[in-house]
């Protein structure tokens, strides 16, 4: 199959009419459509390889690297052929080559984090969630689960995607509950600092309560969403989570983590923390907050996640 191209023309037909001729016709019309001496996918991979060792990593290499993707070549493929060619052609030359071959293998790359996502729980990711593009910053997908009796809902979350601040209305009842099955998120109520979310959390958030959830920066995230039954309930939909407010999580984590601290929350009146190897009283700890919950059984205890902790993350109170 004849390869069709325009570039030369494009660009050069009536400066240099001949290089458009032999660049189009030529090299195009009948070199590269010569598959039955070499494949467009091999074609490609000599024609990468040898941009590369003239250190010619410009958009014409963005475009041959592009053309090699469609033309079969995977992420992993071309990640082994450039550093394979490295030894060859200089490492400085590949490095200049990685960047460009990782942002045209970019959408293979969150492909395979999206699969690897799926496969860590039982519902299904859905399909975008266009209908509400405009309430997030990102890229949100939505899974229906059920219709009848309470709407349940699985929601996922691209890495740093997040919707924006938001209120559950009720005259009574109302509210939301959010079941972590995957990945890690966020989730902040107004005028609280954000707290971390991971598989087996459990959020109960009251009506009326302002607040926004979301995925953690570098991880994808799925909770279920449940609406609670109430008397004339809506939503409404605020202001967008800013880069600011959203990044203050992370900072605010790695000062904890230099300073030593466990948690990232003010300690609960009435504990302390104790040094590794201290005795503590036998006890469970109590309390909760409106934001929080926990399944039972012995699954994780999101409501300690408000205590302080010894250094195995043990709860202890004052004796």
């Amino acid at each position: 199959m004849a390869v069709k191209q325009t570039a030369g023309r494009d660009s050069l037909g009536r400066f240099a009419p001949e290089f458009a001729h032999l660049n189009d016709d030529v090299l195009f019309g009948e070199v590269w459509s010569r598959e039955d001496a070499l494949s467009l996918r091999d074609r490609s991979l000599v024609t990468v390889v040898s941009l590369m060792a003239q250190g010619l990593v410009d958009e014409s290499f963005r475009y041959h690297l592009t053309t090699a993707k469609q033309n079969g070549i995977t992420r992993t493929e071309i990640a082994e052929i450039l550093t394979h060619a490295a030894f060859y052609a200089g490492w400085p030359k590949a490095w200049a080559a990685f960047r460009m071959a990782k942002d045209v293998w970019a959408e293979e790359e969150s492909a395979d984090e999206k699969a690897r996502h799926q496969s860590e729980m039982v519902f299904p990711i859905g399909a975008p969630n266009d209908a509400y593009a405009r309430y997030f910053v990102g890229q949100s997908y939505l899974a229906p689960l059920s219709s009848s009796q309470v709407g349940v809902c699985n929601v996922t979350f691209e890495p740093g995607c997040r919707n924006n601040w938001h209120i559950h209305h009720a005259k009574s009842g109302g509210g939301q509950i959010l079941i972590c099955v995957a990945g890690r998120g966020r989730y902040q109520e107004e005028g609280k600092p954000a707290r971390a979310l991971q598989p087996g959390d459990v959020v109960n958030i009251p009506a009326e309560v302002k607040h926004w959830h979301g995925a953690a920066a570098d991880s994808w995230f799925s909770h279920l969403a449940l609406e609670v039954p109430g008397e004339e309930t809506n939503n409404e939909w605020c202001e967008p989570v800013s880069d600011a407010e959203y990044a203050r999580f992370d900072k605010r984590r790695k000062n904890h983590e230099q300073t030593g601290a466990c948690h990232l929350h003010q300690p609960a009146r009435g504990f302390k923390f104790r040094p590794a190897g201290a005795a503590v009283r036998p006890g469970r700890a109590s309390g909760g907050s409106r934001g929080g919950g926990h399944f039972a059984g012995g699954q994780r205890h999101s409501l300690l996640q408000g205590l302080p902790c010894l250094p195995d993350h043990r709860p202890v109170r004052h004796p």
